[in-house]
């Protein structure tokens, strides 16, 4: 037996949807002419000039940076990438069984393997 499509809760939700939709549209062009208007402009020389991190630029933007920035850039993403992982962890531990925990204390492991791998081979050590 089917049961017939109920329209009306359809288009209430559909209408719904839209009409939250259209006043996000208008919140957002409200804020955007509201800061345009309300704002002013008084740019100036040191307004406009180049900088780096508050100061003036001492070298060519087409210079090249030193590896080892990289290096230390991505082992920090990758260590506090692997350490987000360790708050579902926490938050569903009392849920986990054994092999979970295992399995995350398998995870701890790998991630402290990586750090001592990666502190032998003198990734960690700015000159």
């Amino acid at each position: 037996m089917m049961y017939p499509i109920q329209n009306n809760a359809v288009e209430l939700e559909f209408a719904n949807f839209l009409g939250f939709f259209f006043f996000i549209i208008a919140i957002v062009l409200t804020i955007i002419y509201t800061s345009n208007f309300l704002s002013f402009e008084n740019p100036d020389a040191f307004k406009l000039s180049q900088y780096e991190c508050g100061f003036e630029p001492y070298a060519d933007a087409r210079d090249r940076i030193d590896v080892r920035f990289y290096l230390v850039a991505i082992l920090f993403l990758i260590f506090d990438l692997e350490a987000a992982y360790f708050l579902p962890w926490v938050a569903s531990f009392s849920f986990i069984n054994v092999n979970g925990v295992f399995l995350m204390i398998d995870f701890i492991l790998e991630l402290f393997a990586g750090y001592i791998y990666a502190w032998s081979l003198g990734a960690l050590n700015w000159k």
